[in-house]
């Protein structure tokens, strides 16, 4: 009788003669928490794929329970147990709660049409099963990203899963929302279930994983227990190098106020935001997702233009209403979403570099390719991405190089402000190094920075000045000495104003 519920042996996958999987071995207990890390590209998402039938092997076994298995596809591996939540979510918008559960599967009454009242039942009493209180008969579209990553976890029990595999679960979440999800999760481990789960937040593993296995290459490093291994470990094994400094701040000498925001708002988003940001300055913003950050960044860059309130740039008053007009006053905004907003995924790289100064490689409305091709080569080459060529579709990237891929685009356009919004959302340690570096770098060079994040770490470790925002209105400015976890999350909790400009 083998201990393991699931176990990959020399698991090895080729993409047009590219070898993404090496050999790679995983086992997974019942009732463990099991942390796959990596990279990005280090071959997590191929390896999770090939556990749930998606892609299949060019080489290695599968056992279950410890008998062999192979999945034909995603249906097959769903019928043994296994069930996978994706950090992009795949519920239906338009269907409600209930029926995204048993989507598919819903349960018949006699003369084939669904029986509606057994369904809800159902529903019901899986949520129930699970501690989760939801509305039933709420669209999809309308929960948050919390709410549906309940519905996908009950989704996955109604078939009977033994395996759960959480790719990136905490990446839009609130502090209160990832304590939820914890719960749950301790909760399924207590009832049996293994968990594997795949997070580049390395003190959630700590606080939730039971075993680690480390990924670099698309090779397996090693497998530790959590409890005999430190951060530093980690980071050490998944880049093959000590990373001594992630936060690599410069200290620079701000300059002359570049953006000057009075009074802006926007109604039902946000309201009375002031702030200034000063040449070669990185200011911080702060605060619980949905506090409104993101909807100043957006209005300061015209996407949602703003409904009162005055902006500045450098001195003059503007009236900001669209990006493009906002890219001429020098502006570049990197949102929060990069596959949605940042990025068109089935196009190649340098189409998605060029996109914001076509202009420049046009000639009498003509594009002339080889301009674009150099000066897009240069720039991914700068930002060390990492793809087959130039040519290579942004999706099939990992998501540091589409990051990076994003950023290359807007650093095109030589802005003078540049706003980033989770500038390091879903990217490993060794890239997030990297980001940070290249901020300090622009920073020190005199460029402007806004940066949102919702990592603490991230906000202390990098900024010069930190605004907190809270329910649409900031509560909270504090220097880099006067910052604090402590103070940040209070503000961010708390109606409360406090610290100094």
């Amino acid at each position: 009788m083998t201990e393991y519920i699931l176990e990959l042996k020399n698991m090895t996958k080729r993409f047009s003669g590219v070898e993404v999987l090496h050999e790679v071995c995983f086992s997974l207990r019942p009732g463990e928490v099991h942390a796959l890390l990596g990279e990005n590209g280090a071959g997590k998402s191929t390896l999770v794929k090939v556990m749930t039938g998606v892609h299949q092997p060019d080489k290695g076994e599968i056992y279950l329970d410890g008998k062999f298995v192979s999945f034909a596809d995603t249906r097959e591996s769903r019928q043994m147990g296994i069930a996978a939540i994706y950090q992009e979510l795949s519920l239906f918008p338009d269907l409600d709660v209930a029926e995204n559960i048993f989507v598919g599967r819903q349960p018949l009454a006699a003369g084939g049409r669904i029986d509606w009242r057994k369904l809800y039942a159902d529903a019901g009493n899986l949520l129930e099963s699970l501690g989760v209180r939801l509305d039933l008969k709420q669209k999809a579209r309308s929960l948050s990203i919390a709410q549906q990553q309940m519905v996908e976890i009950a989704r996955a029990f109604s078939i009977n899963a033994r395996i759960l595999i959480m790719d990136e679960p905490t990446s839009s979440l609130t502090l209160n929302e990832v304590a939820d999800l914890f719960r749950l999760v301790r909760r399924l481990r207590e009832e049996g279930t293994a968990i594997v789960f795949i997070s580049h937040r390395l003190e959630e593993l700590f606080e939730l994983a039971d075993r680690v296995t480390i990924m670099r290459d698309g090779s397996y490093v090693d497998t530790r227990l959590l409890k005999d291994v430190t951060r530093d470990d980690l980071i050490r094994l998944m880049v093959g190098r000590t990373i001594t400094d992630l936060f690599p701040k410069q200290d620079v000498k701000s300059g002359e106020v570049v953006l000057k925001v009075e009074n802006l708002a926007r109604a039902g988003s946000f309201r009375d935001v002031s702030f200034e940001l000063r040449q070669g300055e990185i200011l911080g913003m702060a605060g619980l997702v949905g506090a409104g950050r993101t909807n100043v960044a957006r209005a300061i860059f015209g996407v949602e233009p703003a409904t009162a309130g005055k902006i500045q740039i450098a001195g003059r008053e503007v009236a900001i209403t669209s990006p493009q007009q906002a890219i001429k006053l020098g502006l570049a905004y990197v949102p929060e979403d990069r596959q949605l907003h940042g990025l068109i995924p089935a196009m190649p790289i340098t189409s998605n570099i060029s996109l914001p100064t076509l202009f420049k490689y046009a000639q009498r409305g003509w594009l002339q390719d080889k301009v674009e091709r150099k000066a897009t080569y240069d720039a991914a080459l700068q930002m060390e991405v990492r793809a087959n060529n130039i040519w290579q579709m942004a999706r099939e990237l990992s998501g540091g190089n589409q990051q990076k891929i994003v950023l290359a685009k807007w650093l095109s356009t030589k802005p003078r402000i540049l706003i980033l919004d989770e500038p390091t959302r879903g990217i490993d340690v060794g890239t997030k190094a990297a980001v940070h570096a290249l901020m300090s770098k622009l920073a020190s060079e005199g460029m402007a920075i806004l940066m949102i994040s919702s990592e603490l770490p991230e906000i202390l470790g990098m900024s010069d000045r930190v605004l907190v925002m809270r329910e649409g209105h900031i509560t909270a400015h504090f220097s880099r000495a006067e910052a604090t976890q402590e103070k940040i999350i209070s503000a961010a909790t708390q109606a409360v104003t406090s610290g100094s400009v």
